[in-house]
């Protein structure tokens, strides 16, 4: 059996979507240094376990890519915008890194509604990783006009779209994974268990 943080990631991205669509609504004109620790918190969380899928490959086929990569370029957008809001940097550069990630996510998606491995529910999986990419693509056009409230509200209402489809994914995964993880056992158990049984 292999091992799965996806749910971790998932949930992780959902904090994220939230935070985002908090400041886009409420504080990208006012104080957006307050939302800046849960930017640099989820940013460290999706780059880490991006990494580690990226370079690890735990799971079965292509979901090493699919859930992996999108990690590490979104984690990292969120992180460095984090760190731009609290050193008061220009964020034109991250919205035009996160209109990038997000084409990635939206190509992610549409393949994942194509019923391409590696979900068990490529529909809602390929929804949520579209209205996240779509999202973030919004982004620059929010950068541009931050003082267009119709722009931002539709910029937010898609994130918590995203979010909640991701909410469902992820912490559905959490109910599931104490059952189906429960007799999961690391490699040095299985020797010994093996040793025992000779």
């Amino acid at each position: 059996m292999f091992i799965d943080y996806v749910a971790l990631m998932l949930v992780n991205l959902v904090i994220a979507l939230v935070l985002l669509a908090v400041y886009v609504a409420f504080l990208i004109d006012s104080d957006p240094k307050r939302i800046a620790p849960g930017f640099l918190l989820t940013g460290v969380i999706a780059v880490v376990t991006g990494f580690a899928m990226n370079f690890a490959w735990p799971l079965p086929g292509s979901a090493n890519i699919v859930f992996g990569e999108p990690s590490v370029l979104l984690g990292a957008v969120f992180f460095f915008t984090g760190l731009a809001l609290v050193k008061e940097w220009d964020l034109l550069s991250m919205g035009i890194a996160a209109a990038f990630a997000g084409i990635v996510a939206v190509i992610l998606g549409i393949r994942l509604l194509g019923k391409v491995p590696p979900t068990q529910e490529p529909l809602l999986a390929g929804l949520g990783f579209i209205f996240a990419g779509v999202g973030a693509i919004l982004m620059l056009p929010t950068y541009f006009l931050k003082k267009n409230v119709p722009i931002r509200t539709i910029t937010a209402i898609v994130l918590v779209i995203a979010a909640v489809i991701w909410a469902v994914t992820g912490y559905g995964a959490y109910w599931a994974h104490p059952e189906a993880f429960g007799k999961w056992l690391p490699e040095t158990l299985r020797q010994a268990a093996a040793a025992a049984g000779k």
